[in-house]
């Protein structure tokens, strides 16, 4: 696989987007997204349901970053674990910002720590694609393309959000999620246009995964442009995206699989063993 085909796939993705500055896009600027932002809720927005939606997409940001950060001191490379490491930062700062404004519109004051730390597993509202365990290298890679182009798609909308502290959170996130979204490809297409057994594990990985991708489009209706981006990239790996029938349940209803409530409990348990705990 030459180089010049891996160039022809990461700046078709960014194509629309200006990745000056998506790359390692946590940390990067340090300009506050929400500096001059009105926080109060527009007149016509309904405020229970905006801090439903910021809840659900803080939730989804908060569970894949913590399965991201698993991959600290296991990656395949040095270079690799960092990358990874900085993509989850990236979803922490979404869910930061997602679960403040989520504590503002809906008149609790609640703040981010009572969001991610004192709920229990079941009162979150993920989707299931981002609680699994890990799995290998090529399942991570996979589940990050596909929840990054999906969320891509979703924060391109919510740039457009009438709330605009959702509006500025959807704007800084969609440079993030490009970077993602172009990282996860590279990869996808190495992997698939790689040695057999990378090849092998990837389509297990992709097989494994595309029972999860019905509830993303029921979560948000972006499949065509989603599933554009996903083909797109599967064909430069010489890969086709699997038929799958959707697995019944649904994360944003409560219905998890029993990979969540592990991850919460040790994701709490510092917080929860040490309730109003400073340092």
């Amino acid at each position: 696989m030459s180089d010049d085909h891996d160039d022809h796939v990461y700046l078709s993705l960014a194509e629309g987007h200006d990745d000056s500055d998506a790359r390692w896009a946590f940390g990067t600027g340090f300009e506050d997204p929400l500096h001059g932002v009105d926080t109060a809720v527009p007149v016509g927005v309904d405020a229970i349901e905006l801090a439903d939606l910021c809840t659900t997409l803080g939730d989804d940001a908060l569970v894949l970053a913590q399965r991201l950060a698993e991959w600290v001191t296991r990656a395949p490379e040095l270079e690799e674990e960092v990358a990874l490491a900085n993509i989850g930062l990236d979803l922490l700062g979404q869910t930061r910002l997602l679960y403040s404004r989520a504590g503002q519109a809906d008149g609790t004051g609640r703040g981010e720590d009572q969001y991610a730390y004192f709920r229990d597993a079941d009162a979150f509202r993920n989707v299931r694609l981002v609680e699994l365990a890990n799995g290998d290298f090529a399942f991570s890679v996979g589940r990050l393309l596909m929840f990054a182009s999906w969320r891509l798609a979703q924060f391109t909308e919510l740039a457009a959000s009438p709330d605009p502290v959702l509006a500025a959170i959807a704007a800084k996130g969609v440079k993030e999620l490009t970077y993602h979204r172009q990282y996860a490809a590279e990869w996808i297409v190495r992997l698939g246009d790689g040695t057999e057994e990378s090849r092998a594990r990837t389509v297990a990985a992709l097989s494994a995964l595309a029972p999860y991708l019905g509830e993303l489009f029921r979560a948000f209706d972006g499949r065509d442009a989603v599933l554009g981006d996903l083909r797109q990239v599967l064909t430069a790996a010489g890969l086709e995206l699997p038929e799958a029938d959707p697995l019944p349940g649904d994360g944003r209803a409560g219905q998890h699989t029993g990979q969540l409530a592990p991850l919460i409990a040790e994701l709490q348990s510092v917080a929860r063993a040490h309730p109003e705990a400073t340092w």
